[in-house]
């Protein structure tokens, strides 16, 4: 089975409990990350905003509240159980029409040549089948003077604190995400995914090749998350 379809079956599984393990398996710390995110994304000015891999939501639902009146975010995602959630926590929220949804594959993305002003990915590069695929494509929709803002999980150099992330989420993690979900498998993936990700320059490297400009980095709580920000 493509990875691609294991992703969206995994993430159909767990979207149930999803948002309520997430917030209790990072400590609530993935709020923080989003909003520093959220300042590099939002402007005073009118924005079309494209929120890939958007899951239940949370990123998109952070942009809306803090972007200039009149703009608006679409957010994309493979799974549409993850999208059934979001979409309740939307109409909650009372951001119906700030927020589309739509389901789509990174890989082709929906959308003609410069369609957004902004590009946000939060926690889901790490799960694309053909990342730099993914990259292109969200390069490609990005008007020019766009930015890419992407948030995602890291191994931290600091040797202590990978000491302790890899016991809390290689051991803890799964233990806990198996019993709450049922689906022990979906927690033991999330981390394998993470370390399987590229770290840091190897990572800014294939999005320079990947067409963005002035690609930047940022170490979010000594590196467990990292920001990464590139232009059109």
């Amino acid at each position: 089975m493509p990875k691609k379809e294991k992703i969206r079956r995994l993430f159909n599984d767990i979207s149930p409990e999803y948002d309520k393990l997430n917030h209790i398996l990072s400590l609530n710390i993935d709020r923080l990350w989003r909003k520093r995110a959220v300042r590099r994304i939002v402007s005073r000015q009118v924005q079309s905003i494209l929120d890939v891999a958007c899951g239940t939501g949370d990123f998109s639902i952070a942009i809306a509240k803090e972007m200039a009146k009149g703009s608006h975010v679409t957010g994309l995602d493979l799974s549409e159980g993850m999208l059934e959630v979001m979409r309740a926590k939307v109409i909650k929220a009372g951001l119906g029409e700030k927020i589309s949804l739509k389901v789509g594959d990174c890989e082709a993305l929906p959308f003609y040549d410069e369609s957004f002003d902004r590009v946000s990915v939060a926690f889901g590069v790490r799960n694309f089948e053909n990342r730099e695929q993914g990259l292109r494509e969200m390069q490609r929709v990005l008007k020019k003077g766009g930015r890419l803002v992407i948030l995602e999980l890291s191994l931290p150099s600091n040797k202590f604190m990978s000491w302790l992330f890899n016991l809390y989420f290689f051991h803890i993690v799964p233990l806990i995400g198996g019993k709450v979900s049922g689906d022990t498998a979906a927690y033991n993936y999330l981390p394998a995914s993470v370390k399987a990700f590229p770290r840091k320059r190897e990572f800014k490297a294939t999005l320079s090749a990947c067409g963005f400009r002035n690609v930047r980095h940022k170490a979010l709580s000594l590196g467990i998350c990292r920001m990464y920000i590139g232009e059109k």
